[in-house]
């Protein structure tokens, strides 16, 4: 690295310093005097090591329960398996953890040892046994997900029984206690591990991934078997009780079960479109069931549809529910009202949701183009937080005010003296001189075969530099592609705004928040609908006087990636730089080696794609994955392109970035490769992060040519 390099290295990662310095907001807690004193803090331990578990009262560690390797593994802590829930007498916490492993085979210099034998031999070695299915990206590692018990008061943990083997399970609750009975019940998310194709055993990789088949189920608390043990042999209600009983078998989707305050609703949400259409996030509804004080097993539940999916709708109404997790207590104090956060187009909205009447309202504010998160409720008010992609985060607090016309409003006070302020108000005058907007793009020549939704216009969110149409604009692309970029505060989005970038970040066709047409109009159509839709809306910004058109670049992660690559290569005179983190270059050989190999199928082949897709792909669908990947049109190519890899990535493995890599290279065109070996899909381990970021803006402040004085404005 030349003087120069290092100068600009050493000043850029400064920069980027202050960005990270903002603490993102994930979530909060509204703490009563009178109701949930204990809590629980885990600390799973390392491999091998036993899980440590707290109870603490009042701010002191009332009891301290080591739980050994062989009960179970470390606590999921992640999206999907993640649950921890106290029962209403704060005398048992039911949690997910790894299942066990299986013994493995023990070896030593005479060969195989049988069962039984010491493995104390320090000439011993454990074979490998027969090789699990999992989850895919970043489970690769975990062992099964399963449901157990802790008792406090004697220290004692338990598995629950009854579950089979064919079920990973999460999410779990306990159900309210029954009227005539002292069963204690709990409720979870159950996915079926047979989800491969054609039926097969296989774990197609589940993150970021809401098309998994999962259904609620019930089971008997593990502390209550004994009554089951002790039953006659002829009574089989209390046999059937120790089995875990399907709640929602008509329908293909149902997770984060929540009861209602008074216990008389269990509310879930449903991926059923995900599942049945096979992409890989769709629209959301809700549903409900009413539930009776006195459950039994072996009663059936009816479900009913609270929030139905949202296909096409008119221009600022409710665009449906698009839900990446739930609060775990979302009620507020009328038992009937749920708080859930949101996509609504390009922003994240906070909603109430009148779980009797099915009416959906947007609490946060109408008139702002800010991204808002729920953190917690209390009472009948909400603590959330705001951002946009040039403000940080700000913690809010909403409660409702009457008007003369005998309606209510929300109102949301700012909450101050918070310990954010400080690096908020160093980032807030870095971006000083900017502005952001959401911009309607309006699709242009829309084919005949369109729906009405996907005939809508798309959005685009523009983050301006004083003077803009005189400055870099770099065009920011999403992955998914049905995943979302919202009008948040995002440190990468915002560094790259204060090297004195235009940002152009596109939410085209095919993404959520825009009703499920819309969505539905991209699976078999990646590589041209897609596309021309990032064209288009580069064009707008274009027409409208907003950009210099001689000084664009674009990046983008996974199928942003994919996109990244496509454009430099279907127009390689718009792009003077690109940069693509982890990105789809080869369908073709990624079919064969991602964790998701449907999703292939479903992007390029669409609704049709489920009934051909085969874990050996045929000719023509692999002719038909080449010609729709940006491999295709890499002799084209004329932008220099950063290429970012993680090395452990499951979703898109390296051998896809690294086969276009070298096929550029071959060609002439200039490459620069960086590898992060121990990363997954989303480069994600903070140095990584921001080493990754530090290397884009230096990569696009070389090619476009930025000068001191526009990274200043």
């Amino acid at each position: 690295m030349d003087a120069l390099a290092s100068e600009e290295y050493a000043s850029q990662s400064k920069l980027l310093q202050e960005f990270t310095n903002v603490p993102s907001i994930d979530g909060a807690w509204v703490f009563q005097t009178n109701n949930g004193s204990k809590l629980l803090v885990v600390r799973n331990g390392e491999k091998g090591s036993p899980t440590k578990l707290e109870i603490v009262d009042q701010s002191h560690v009332e009891k301290e329960i080591h739980v050994a390797q062989s009960v179970h593994g470390p606590l999921y802590t992640d999206e999907w398996f993640h649950g921890i829930s106290w029962n209403q007498e704060e005398t048992l916490i039911a949690y997910i953890a790894e299942e066990s492993p299986e013994p493995k085979p023990v070896f030593d210099y005479t060969g195989y040892r049988k069962e039984g034998s010491s493995e104390k031999d320090c000439n011993n070695w454990k074979g490998q046994g027969d090789w699990e299915e999992d989850w895919g990206e970043t489970y690769s590692k975990k062992g099964r997900p399963s449901l157990f018990v802790l008792d406090i008061a004697s220290g004692e943990v338990r598995a629950a029984k009854g579950i089979s083997r064919s079920l990973s399970v999460g999410q779990v609750v306990w159900a309210p206690p029954s009227s005539c009975g002292r069963e204690k019940y709990l409720i979870f998310v159950g996915w079926l591990e047979h989800n491969g194709f054609q039926n097969t055993p296989r774990k197609l990789g589940i993150k970021y991934c809401s098309n998994r088949p999962c259904s609620l189920y019930a089971t008997l608390c593990p502390f209550e078997e004994s009554d089951v043990d002790n039953a006659p042999v002829s009574d089989s209600k209390l046999e059937s009780a120790s089995v875990a009983i399907n709640l929602t078998p008509s329908i293909s989707s149902a997770f984060f079960p929540r009861f209602s305050k008074d216990g008389k609703l269990l509310v879930f949400l449903s991926a059923n479109h995900a599942v049945d259409s096979g992409a890989h996030n769709a629209t959301d509804s809700l549903h409900k069931i009413n539930w009776p004080s006195d459950w039994k097993m072996d009663q059936y539940l009816e479900i009913t549809d609270v929030v139905p999916i949202v296909m096409c709708p008119q221009d600022g109404c409710f665009p449906g529910l698009y839900c990446s997790s739930m609060l775990s207590d979302p009620w507020l104090s009328d038992r009937c009202t749920m708080i859930l956060t949101s996509a609504w187009r390009s922003t994240e909205v906070i909603l109430s949701i009148d779980v009797l009447s099915g009416k959906a309202t947007r609490i946060s504010p109408e008139n702002s183009e800010y991204s808002w998160s729920a953190l917690a409720v209390d009472g009948h008010n909400v603590l959330a937080v705001s951002s946009s992609p040039i403000d940080p985060p700000q913690i809010k607090y909403g409660h409702q005010v009457s008007l003369k016309d005998q309606t209510c409003t929300w109102v949301w006070d700012e909450v101050n003296n918070n310990p954010l302020m400080a690096a908020n108000n160093k980032v807030k005058a870095l971006l000083s001189h900017h502005q952001f907007s959401i911009l309607k793009i309006p699709v242009t020549n829309p084919s005949d075969d369109l729906s009405d939704g996907g005939k809508l216009p798309f959005e685009a969110i523009f983050v301006s530099c004083k003077d803009s149409s005189h400055k870099p604009t770099i065009l920011v692309l999403h992955g998914g592609p049905h995943s979302v970029s919202v009008s948040n505060y995002s440190k990468t989005s915002a560094f790259l705004a204060s090297l004195g970038f235009n940002l152009l970040i596109v939410n085209y066709r095919g993404t959520p928040g825009f009703g499920e047409e819309a969505l539905q109009s991209l699976p078999g159509k990646v590589g041209s609908q897609d596309v021309q839709d990032c064209l288009t809306a580069l064009d707008y910004v274009i027409e409208e006087g907003l950009i210099d058109t001689s000084k664009v670049a674009v990046v983008g992660i996974s199928h942003g990636g994919f996109l990244t690559t496509h454009l430099i290569g279907q127009a390689p005179d718009r792009f003077m730089a690109a940069a693509a983190r982890n990105p789809v270059c080869n369908l073709s050989l990624m079919i064969g080696t991602t964790d998701i190999p449907d999703w292939c199928y479903a992007v390029a082949c669409g609704s049709e794609g489920r009934q051909h897709a085969s874990e050996s792909p045929s000719p023509d669908h692999l002719r038909l994955f080449y010609q729709k990947s940006p491999i295709a049109h890499i002799s084209k190519v004329k932008a220099p392109l950063l290429m970012l890899l993680g090395g452990a990535d499951l979703r898109v493995p390296v051998s896809n970035g690294l086969q276009y890599a070298r096929a550029l290279r071959e060609r002439g065109g200039e490459i620069r490769i960086m590898m992060f070996p121990d990363d997954i899909h989303e480069i994600n381990i903070p140095q990584s992060d921001f080493e990754s970021f530090l290397n884009i803006g230096v990569w696009f402040k070389k090619h476009l040519s930025i000068s001191a004085s526009d990274a200043a404005v």
